[in-house]
């Protein structure tokens, strides 16, 4: 069991390196542009723009941040051992990775674009590991 755990801890610190990934392009690449107003992002940019892509990318991690990390340091603070809650982890970590990718290199207003079914992958990790969480509760 203590592999699982290991394996979660893991998992996290991953997301956590991933987050701060997106944060560095995300203020480089805007950096970059000229006359770059720092916390500002132009309004015109759009999704054929990759400043635009990295912002949105860092930010829809920002936004979707809270509830797998309080789920996730929930779980540890129960002392949860489950190769399941291993694997939701593991899911939702591959789950954002690729959305990052995705929203990175694909320069598209359609709805849903392909990261949407990356987020959705994801969001039902983060189920997964809240119901799994709630059953221990009981």
């Amino acid at each position: 069991m203590i592999d699982l755990t290991y394996s979660s801890y893991t998992a996290f610190y991953l997301y956590l390196v991933m987050l701060l990934v997106q944060w560095a392009v995300a203020t480089f690449s805007k950096a970059k542009q000229p006359n770059a107003i720092p916390g500002k992002i132009d309004e015109n940019l759009s999704h054929d723009s990759f400043v635009f892509r990295a912002h949105r990318t860092f930010q829809n991690t920002l936004e979707n941040s809270a509830l797998f990390v309080g789920t996730v340091l929930f779980a540890f603070l129960l002392n949860v051992q489950s190769p399941v809650f291993a694997i939701c982890v593991w899911v939702y970590l591959a789950a954002r990775v690729v959305h990052m990718v995705l929203y990175y290199v694909i320069s598209t207003e359609k709805n849903p674009s392909p990261r949407t079914y990356f987020f959705l992958i994801g969001l039902l990790a983060n189920v997964v590991m809240l119901v799994m969480l709630g059953l221990r509760l009981i």
